[in-house]
């Protein structure tokens, strides 16, 4: 897969860097782009370098439809089309409905399903010429289970299961799969920094008991985005240790 071209999609920190990395280690040349932190990509690129291939770094907001542009030109000067995209830039500003700002809510649903339609728009026509693409939305447990105080969050991240399977249906007769990933309670700089009561009261209400990964995250996504996951598309695979089973 190494002439492959992975773009992934708010890649700087936490659950995409590791998509980059683990990507990179399936032998694709992975470019990712970030919103602010330079040296956080910094970080992520010389992650990419240290699995084995080529990282490239560029600075996008995803909700703006130029930025993405720019973006993909800029990837595809580079390395050519991507024929590999993971969308995980999200945001989140949290807040009981009733006191919910419109720009709360606008800037939630532009960024985290707004920008996941961008890119896969942008993406799309190569793919289907190469005949070939794997699109991979990252969504949350919030979008099919709900959770008070983040409306426009998890509005956000069950709209990107209706888009990944509309996108499903149109792009399958070009080899172009389309799916969603959604994550539990993951370990990160932001779960990490929440209180300790939190934590094991979040922990208790999982199966299996724990926290997981952004690796073990990254490690599905990395199937879905091989050649073995040829024969899904349109599918919603929980990566949170039961915490979201029956739904």
């Amino acid at each position: 897969m190494s002439d492959r071209v992975a773009f992934v999609t708010g890649g700087s920190r936490g659950i995409g860097r590791a998509i980059a990395v683990a990507l990179a280690a399936a032998g694709h040349r992975v470019a990712f782009c970030y919103a602010h932190d330079a040296d956080a990509a910094e970080q992520t690129r010389a992650a990419i370098g240290a699995a084995g291939t080529e990282g490239l770094a560029v600075k996008a907001d995803v909700a703006d439809p130029g930025s993405v542009d720019a973006a993909f030109t800029e990837v595809e000067e580079t390395w050519g089309p991507a024929t590999v995209l993971v969308n995980n830039a999200g945001v989140t500003r949290d807040g009981l409905l009733v006191r919910m700002s419109d720009e709360h809510w606008d800037e939630v649903l532009r960024t985290n399903l707004g920008g996941a339609f961008h890119t896969i728009r942008r993406a799309a026509p190569r793919m289907m010429r190469a005949r070939f693409g794997r699109i991979v939305n990252v969504s949350s447990v919030s979008g099919h289970a709900g959770q008070a105080g983040q409306a426009n969050y998890a509005a956000a991240k069950a709209g990107l299961l209706g888009l990944s399977r509309s996108v499903a249906r149109e792009l399958a007769p070009r080899n172009v799969t389309c799916n969603v990933v959604a994550p539990g309670p993951i370990v990160t700089a932001m779960t990490e920094a929440m209180d300790e009561g939190w934590r094991r009261a979040t922990e208790a209400l999982v199966p299996l008991g724990r926290f997981g990964t952004a690796e073990e995250v990254a490690a599905v996504v990395a199937f879905l985005c091989s050649d073995a996951a040829g024969y899904v598309t349109g599918a919603l695979v929980p990566v949170d240790g039961g915490l979201g089973m029956g739904h």
